[in-house]
């Protein structure tokens, strides 16, 4: 049996994947899936939380099951931070004793032993039975060298040294958690219990109870329980949660509305459409835990780097142990030096470096309305150098509109439209939708006729109203106007509306480009990225007209998905790395063929959701610049992770050269090296759009 559970206390990497191993090495346990980023346990086989939370002792790793709500504890009440307080009590009064009486004085050694004691007794009990089997990893490493320094008298560099290792983890418990919150608030988003009507009858009850069919009742200030659509009623619904938008939606009768969001102003009734497993929030909420435990390729690489890191510390430190022992026979100093390499030489700065990077850029996507499907497809995305769009419901609304509207002799434009939108009220075209929707009402009309290929008339006013093609005006002897030539020729599909002898106006309907469509290809040229292509299977003059007007830099037409998978490979050829933003439908191809294939409006969409490697939920390219601009900034952040953290290790172990490398100095470094990766990871929050 398959369960699911949440942690609480895993900030470490190397216990995570001991904690891993411990719960696989249980009775009857068949598969074992942590994951790190999101604090979570898969267990497939018969296991009872007191055996996992036995598993994990060595860390005091807290287990729950998932739907149950992780208690946070405040920071000053973890037991890290009591215990590092214990320590740096006795570690105090441990050094104000010893400038008195001396550091061997029985009263100075018993200080700095309690504060070793209660600051480092979790580390020194792992630490010893790693030993034991062989397993060398920090808190191996760290026992290792207290023990030394207690062997040769160092009672208070001992001391000093757990204290700081105390700080270091209270601090990476912390951040970690901190790196995380953005899952813990998606997780918290949608209320637990609903208000629902079920035969007649009026229950709350909990979600996982509420079925499909179910009518929800949500008030106004209430936040929607279930994804469904609308029954009765209307109000604005704040989707900022799911979408990122943060202007209110306005949902009536027939609208989907979304788990998680917020009921603004009137009340709701909502028939309950997903289970609360299959709710878009749950998806997300998935898909982000799921994107967060796939590693990066700079992780991969760095979690081989430490297999072989840690033991050529290890080799390291007892030649500097030992070598310039026998060359000087000054032991004490060179062991001494060789502790001090084992615990500067700690990998844990190195490991966390890009996982606490991956998982805050993810959650602040998330937050953001932007699901990024993994660490692999964050990197690559801050790697393109082209971004090829598909035309329609990507640079364009999707839905044709009017766009100019030419008024012929004493007729208004609003009138204009009217007298068209009474002809096409009976028609289905979509072009006849675009007039129809444009226009402020339409009069009453009689005797509506189509003719297939020219267009429609109908009485309208007692005169006789025409609304159809050029040509067929010109056969009615009407002279064209050569604007309305212009308009034909970019692309937009051109109208005339007359009566038997007058020609009253013409009124052009394109699929209308997007308002920030341009602004979106200028900004993308400001950080670096020259090549945009659009992909569109229209006629090539009305795909350079819109390329023209938009601003994009390559226009391929008349393709169908084939060809749009042929083009993408073939501007892989040409420009390297290549993006594709499209629907996640018909797109699907060129999306899969794409270095990083980006999906427009992925909340509700699942196929956007499960095609794409980053779905923009708000079908908002506005979030594109953002989404790249976060992209590169947490590559250019694990970057200066890695060099923090080696770099620092480095310094402090050219300082063995003089033999000025101290305990102390040593912790810092290590400390220092790991509060640096993590307090920099975190500058990924403040990335917003």
């Amino acid at each position: 049996m398959v369960k699911t559970y949440r942690l609480e206390n895993l900030s470490c990497t190397s216990c995570a994947a001991k904690f891993e191993k411990n719960v696989r090495e249980l009775p009857e346990i068949r598969n074992v899936n942590l994951n790190f980023g999101a604090s979570k346990l898969t267990v497939d086989g018969n296991v009872s939380i007191e055996a996992l939370e036995k598993a994990g002792a060595f860390d005091h790793i807290r287990v729950y099951p998932e739907k149950e709500k992780v208690k946070q504890v405040p920071f000053y009440q973890r037991r890290q931070t009591i215990e590092t307080a214990f320590s740096l009590l006795l570690l105090i009064a441990g050094i104000i004793v010893s400038f008195q009486a001396g550091e061997t004085h029985p009263w100075s050694i018993a200080l700095f032993g309690g504060s070793m004691a209660i600051g480092g007794y979790h580390m020194f009990w792992t630490g010893l039975k790693n030993l034991s089997t062989f397993q060398f990893d920090m808190k191996t490493l760290m026992t290792i060298a207290i023990i030394g320094a207690v062997i040769i008298g160092e009672w208070r560099e001992g001391a000093v040294v757990v204290f700081l290792f105390a700080v270091s983890e209270a601090l990476e418990s912390f951040s970690m958690n901190k790196a995380r919150q953005s899952i813990r608030s998606l997780m918290d988003l949608a209320p637990a219990r609903a208000l629902i009507q079920r035969d007649g009858e009026l229950a709350e009850m909990d979600t996982e109870d509420i079925r499909i069919g179910d009518i929800l009742l949500v008030k106004p200030g209430q936040k929607i329980a279930m994804d469904g659509t609308v029954l009765r009623g209307q109000s604005a619904v704040n989707q900022a949660a799911i979408t990122g938008e943060s202007i209110p939606a306005v949902k009536t009768v027939g609208d989907e509305v979304f788990a998680g969001t917020m009921n603004d102003e009137g009340a709701l009734e909502v028939t309950v459409t997903k289970r609360v497993e299959d709710t878009t929030i749950a998806k997300i909420i998935h898909l982000v835990e799921e994107a967060q435990a796939e590693k990066a390729p700079t992780q991969k690489f760095i979690d081989q780097f430490a297999k072989y890191y840690t033991p050529a510390i290890i080799a390291i430190a007892f030649l500097v142990a030992l070598v310039p022992g026998f060359i000087t026979g000054n032991w004490e100093l060179w062991v001494y030096q060789g502790l001090a390499v084992l615990v500067v030489g700690c990998p844990c700065a190195l490991v966390v470096s890009t996982p606490v990077a991956i998982v805050t850029a993810i959650g602040n996507a998330a937050r953001q309305g932007v699901l990024i499907k993994g660490g692999v497809h964050l990197e690559e995305t801050g790697r393109i150098n082209a971004v090829a769009f598909d035309k329609t419901g990507t640079l364009t609304k999707g839905y044709p509109e009017v766009t100019d509207v030419l008024v012929q002799g004493t007729v208004s434009k609003e009138e204009l439209l009217k007298l068209a939108a009474s002809v096409e009220a009976m028609s289905q075209h979509p072009l006849a939708r675009a007039i129809t929707k444009e226009a402020a009402g339409v009069y009453a009309s009689e005797n509506f006729n189509s003719i297939t290929g020219k267009g429609a008339y109908a009485d309208v006013n007692e005169e006789t109203i025409s609304v159809g093609s050029l040509t067929w005006a010109e056969e009615k002897g009407l002279h064209i106007p050569e604007k309305a030539r212009k308009l034909q020729k970019s692309g937009k599909s051109v109208t005339a509306v007359f009566s038997e002898t007058t020609l009253l106006g013409i009124i052009a309907v394109a699929d209308a480009i997007r308002t920030e469509s341009p602004s979106i290809i200028q900004k993308l040229k400001a950080m670096g990225i020259n090549q945009t292509i659009m992909l569109t299977g229209d006629h090539p003059a009305t795909a350079k007209a819109i390329a023209a007007e938009i601003g994009v830099t390559d226009v391929r037409a008349g393709l169908m998905p084939e060809d749009k998978l042929s083009a993408i490979k073939g501007l892989q050829q040409q420009y390297g790395r290549v993006a594709m933003v499209g629907d996640g439908i018909n797109d699907a191809p060129a999306l899969a063929a794409s270095n990083i294939g980006i999906a427009m409006g992925g909340a509700g969409t699942d196929a956007a959701l499960e095609t794409a490697d980053i779905a923009l939920m708000a079908d908002d390219l506005e979030k594109l610049p953002y989404t790249i601009r976060l992209s590169r900034k947490t590559l250019r952040i694990i970057k200066e992770n890695i060099v923090f953290a080696l770099g620092l290790k480095i310094l402090a172990l050219l300082l063995i050269i003089p033999g000025w490398l101290t305990l102390w100095i040593a912790i810092f470094a290590d400390m220092g090296a790991t509060l640096l990766v993590v307090l920099n990871a975190l500058r990924l929050v403040k990335v917003q759009k």
